[in-house]
């Protein structure tokens, strides 16, 4: 091979060098981002109490795991089938629908969407649906230990309760609340009343909504009225009508529900005795934590004392206040409610 001919492979080969070196790496397209979306019920995501608490658990999953997290707000029941669908549109990597009044919905979207996951909170499905993890919390236990607190608090020998709409979430709620009155009573001696909720009949003061305070001030005026001087509403952001009666009277005391009202209400803190908690962000961030691991499947889960699914804030102003001998009886009382000694059902 003469010299010319090698001189042009080299520069062949030299080209073809320079021009592989020149030619950028094949990029892939990025990992998709865990996509997690809540839709709320009526009462708003910032309504500090129930649709607040699980979107506190979409957050707290946002901060551990690096996802993505979204809402929508339902501003009336007829937007439930279709904010979750907007979700399914945007092919959401789970949902979580928020209470007992989205069940028919989300059993509806569930069963036509098996390859999409939803995560519902205080409600469950027999037989279980597959793509779909059920939540339920024994809150009972929780608001028998308030009960049992406010019969031991009160001044009147009055106490109250009253509920949003009457639904099984609620009303286990007041139950709860007046078996551990009742069981004050027994240990006690006393005869401390419950206005708001009969337990053998089942009827009781209701608002018929999750949203309107003015018509919590004027139930809670009537309880006010009627002797209660500790009143625990069942109805998530319009128990802040409590707060703002109790305060235009300067007198009575409150049980807040779902979360820690003295910590939401600092300006109130001094009528807050204590809260029922439902610990719903947790079970949002462990249930999100499954299906980004692949673990989560069709499944109801309960929330009880013993797995710290709910449990008794005793508010921010009291924690020092209580005195040492009911605090301890409390504590009796929770240990007996987990070992299935007390039954705080009817």
């Amino acid at each position: 091979m003469n010299k010319k001919l090698y001189t042009v492979l080299a520069i062949v080969l030299m080209a073809t060098l320079v021009l592989t070196a020149c030619q950028a790496p094949a990029t892939q397209a990025p990992a998709k981002k865990f996509k997690a979306c809540q839709v709320t019920d009526t009462g708003g995501v910032d309504d500090k109490s129930f649709n607040a608490t699980a979107w506190k658990g979409m957050q707290d999953a946002k901060t551990t795991y690096a996802i993505d997290v979204k809402y929508l707000e339902s501003k009336q029941q007829t937007d439930y089938e279709k904010n979750i669908n907007a979700f399914i549109e945007e092919k959401c990597d789970i949902i979580v629908p928020v209470g007992f009044l989205l069940g028919d919905a989300t059993k509806a979207a569930a069963e036509k969407n098996k390859d999409m996951k939803f995560a519902i909170i205080d409600f469950g499905y027999e037989p279980i649906i597959p793509n779909v993890r059920g939540s339920g919390f024994v809150i009972n236990d929780a608001t028998f230990l308030a009960g049992y607190l406010a019969a031991a608090m009160t001044k009147t020998g009055k106490v109250g309760t009253y509920g949003g709409m009457q639904i099984p979430p609620v009303t286990i709620f007041m139950d709860g609340f007046v078996l551990g009155v009742q069981k004050y009573n027994e240990v006690k001696g006393k005869k401390v009343e419950v206005k708001g909720w009969d337990i053998k009949t089942q009827k009781g003061l209701f608002t018929g909504d999750f949203s309107n305070l003015d018509n919590g001030k004027k139930v809670t005026e009537t309880l006010l009225d009627e002797g209660a001087d500790i009143i625990m509403p069942v109805a998530g952001p319009v128990g802040q009508g409590t707060l703002a009666a109790l305060k235009g009277r300067k007198t009575g005391l409150m049980i807040g529900v779902d979360n820690d009202w003295s910590v939401f209400y600092t300006d109130y803190k001094e009528y807050i005795l204590a809260s029922a908690l439902k610990n719903m962000d947790a079970w949002v961030k462990d249930t999100i934590k499954l299906a980004i691991d692949g673990k989560f499947k069709g499944e109801q889960y309960s929330g009880t004392l013993a797995n710290n699914g709910v449990g008794l804030a005793i508010g921010s102003e009291f924690k020092t206040k209580l005195d040492a001998a009911l605090v301890k009886e409390i504590d009796a009382l929770k240990a007996d409610l987990i070992a299935g000694k007390i039954k705080s059902l009817p």
